[in-house]
């Protein structure tokens, strides 16, 4: 008999983390807990209710869960949260990204459709690597990280906790990302970007600091 699985979140992220679990059938899905503008289910999986409803399952025996949230900060309120109520977090890895020899990854971890995670690098704990997103050689990517889809990081990159890579972002070589900071969609980041800042453009340069 397989585990059963709760997952937190209902939204668009939540749909392909199910999509992913559902085809690596390893555990039995009981219900999605949403808030009270979600749809009754997604995917053929109930909304079974919101956060309140966490103790109780718990209470219930229910063991595993799975934070699919893509805002970094909510991503990690929910996840310590969750942790401390003694749920396990589990990874949710898709058949088709590849991942080399060598590779860390901690709990809680999502790596969606064609990500590609080369050899001896480090996935923290619940951090997000999307869909066709490339992670080469010898990075390290901190917990709560949400690199987009079509990112591209060189190898012995470094990305701080929470920082958030938008689409189709990149990153050279040995360059360091701060904690918190985003790096917008299409940005080239060619020199290391502080922490707790926005940056865009070719070359990144910093817009604002993130309050």
């Amino acid at each position: 008999m397989k585990p059963e699985l709760i997952i937190i979140g209902a939204g668009g992220h939540a749909k392909v983390v199910i999509d992913m679990l559902k085809k690596n059938d390893e555990y039995s899905i009981l219900g999605c807990i949403g808030n009270g503008n979600s749809t009754k289910n997604i995917l053929d999986i109930p909304i079974i209710g919101d956060d309140t409803l966490l103790p109780d399952l718990r209470n219930r025996g229910i063991v595993f869960a799975f934070v699919a949230i893509g805002d970094n900060q909510i991503r990690k309120k929910l996840s310590l949260s969750l942790k401390q109520l003694g749920f396990k977090l589990i990874n949710s890895i898709s058949q088709e990204a590849y991942i080399a020899s060598g590779v860390s990854i901690g709990e809680g971890v999502a790596i969606m459709p064609g990500a590609i995670i080369n050899a001896d690098t480090v996935i923290a704990d619940n951090v997000i690597v999307n869909t066709g997103a490339t992670i080469d050689h010898d990075c390290i990517i901190q917990s709560y990280v949400h690199i987009a889809p079509g990112c591209n990081l060189a190898g012995n990159v470094a990305v701080g906790e929470g920082a958030f890579l938008g689409i189709g972002a990149k990153v050279i070589p040995h360059v360091q990302i701060g904690a918190w900071s985003i790096l917008g969609a299409g940005a080239v980041a060619t020199k290391a970007i502080p922490p707790e800042i926005t940056a865009i453009g070719i070359p990144a340069r910093i817009k604002k600091k993130n309050l």
